[in-house]
């Protein structure tokens, strides 16, 4: 049996991505800052499926230390890491004159390091094992910058370069690298606003298309998908 490792696992679009891979039949390595919420949701997925085992730890994705012991510990519960999706991630609305000291590091704690260092973490099991797959959640401001949220579209545009520039460490590996790209998606940083979800992306369209690519031959590599609201960006 395959084995993910999802960071940012019990809300919106990584909660969605859980119980897609579970529905496949992956065993599943699920963290969060909140016992409970993890807690819960472990009980959930294992209702999915007897045979899908999940091992849950609380741990702050942002913080390297904490960071590598929940990478550590879902290995020696599992072995193999076949899939790591670095979906972790934070918004802060500001733009760069208006930020606070710590706004950009934060963003680049949360938004950055846990998939760079995760790359470094799996990236040299799967490539010697020659086979493995890294989906990186980016966002549209990857491309196109938000001027309401500066030193976020830093940090994902920062999230886009490197994954580009691990698909081209892992492609003669063969370990696969995609960056997924969502635009307006209904997850929690929209919790405050007024919206319409049917003009919105929803998290089980990302989990949709994650699944999609992972169930992919051998040979396949999407390299970025880009999933934006059917009535344009909210």
């Amino acid at each position: 049996m395959k084995n993910v490792l999802i960071t940012g696992s019990t809300k919106g679009m990584g909660r969605s991505i859980a119980i897609a891979f579970a529905n496949e039949g992956l065993n599943v390595a699920i963290c969060s800052r909140n016992e409970q919420e993890l807690l819960t949701f472990k009980d959930e997925l294992e209702q999915i499926d007897p045979g899908v085992r999940v091992f849950a730890m609380k741990a702050d994705g942002s913080k390297k230390a904490e960071l590598f012991r929940f990478a550590a510990a879902a290995e020696a519960e599992f072995g193999f890491i076949d899939v790591v999706v670095n979906n972790l991630g934070t918004f802060i609305p500001s733009s760069i004159l208006d930020d606070k000291e710590d706004t950009l590091q934060i963003q680049i704690n949360t938004n950055l390091m846990p998939a760079y260092e995760l790359y470094r973490y799996f990236g040299r099991t799967m490539a010697n094992a020659r086979k493995g797959h890294f989906f990186n959640i980016c966002s549209v401001a990857s491309l196109n910058p938000i001027p309401q949220a500066g030193s976020y579209s830093v940090t994902k545009y920062a999230l886009l370069g490197l994954t580009k520039v691990m698909r081209l460490e892992m492609q003669e590996h063969g370990v696969k690298v995609t960056a997924v790209i969502p635009g307006s998606t209904l997850t929690d940083s929209w919790k405050d606003a007024v919206v319409d979800k049917n003009t919105m992306v929803l998290p089980e369209d990302i989990a949709s298309a994650i699944i999609n690519i992972y169930r992919m031959s051998t040979g396949a590599n999407v390299d970025e998908i880009i999933i934006k609201p059917a009535p344009g960006q909210l």
